[in-house]
């Protein structure tokens, strides 16, 4: 992998060569130096994504389906939070 780094200006001038560098590696975008962005090919995007679970997913366990539960229901407007 080789990571390659050009000011934004550069990138502006040249996304091509930009996009070019990152079939190859993460390219970071600087502005006055600092790091700011980063540019991926989008198999690394997803590589890096694709291994994520959804919320239900990482919410769920083994034998969840197996619990009832109840909330009580109500028609009460919610109070407001007191951070008193």
């Amino acid at each position: 992998m080789t990571i390659t780094t050009v000011s934004s200006r550069e990138f502006n001038q040249d996304v091509t060569r930009a996009k070019r560098a990152a079939e190859h590696g993460p390219v970071f975008i600087t502005d006055r130096g600092k790091p700011s962005h980063v540019l991926l090919s989008i198999e690394e995007y997803r590589r890096l994504t694709g291994k994520r679970r959804n919320i239900v997913e990482a919410l769920s366990m083994p034998g969840l389906a197996d619990i009832e539960i109840e909330f009580p229901r109500s028609r009460e407007l919610p109070r407001p939070a007191d951070f008193d």
